[in-house]
């Protein structure tokens, strides 16, 4: 009894670490004055929890791209980030609804709630901050979102 409760251990935590060493998925957000980023896709709880957590800095041409199940009012934190961060609300047309810009670290609770957008989005976007004055994004700009194979 006990080797077989050890061997399924052993092949769900295998199963674990296999199935996340894929590599993550990119899409790249065209913006319309042409600047691109590359944008990793938070798109599993443990993504869409933690986000840029943790991470000690951020290239000005990537960022992390929250896709959620349906539109809302969707709000994120910056707890345990290490870096400032801007953050674009995108509706499912790809219609930028909101903006914050340069979103500070959390480091203690309670960390404030950034959003909720004035409308219903399905995708936040969240790059270093400066990237919004620096690409001169606005409320209503068309976004194009291409899938890195």
């Amino acid at each position: 009894m006990i080797v077989l409760m050890m061997a399924a251990l052993v092949l769900i935590v295998g199963g674990v670490f296999f199935t996340n060493q894929k590599e993550a998925d990119t899409i790249i957000v065209t913006f319309p004055n042409g600047k691109q980023i590359a944008t990793e896709v938070a798109n599993t709880p443990e993504k869409l929890l933690f986000g840029l957590a943790f991470r000690e800095g951020l290239p000005p041409d990537a960022g992390m791209l929250y896709i959620f199940d349906t539109s809302d009012r969707h709000r994120l934190w910056t707890k345990a980030y290490r870096i400032p961060v801007d953050m674009i609300w995108v509706d499912e047309s790809h219609r930028v609804v909101h903006l914050v810009e340069d979103a500070q670290p959390c480091s203690q609770d309670p960390c404030p709630l950034y959003g909720p957008p004035p409308e219903a989005a399905r995708y936040i976007i969240q790059t270093a901050a400066g990237f919004i004055r620096q690409a001169r994004v606005v409320p209503g700009a068309e976004l194009k979102f291409t899938l890195r194979l």
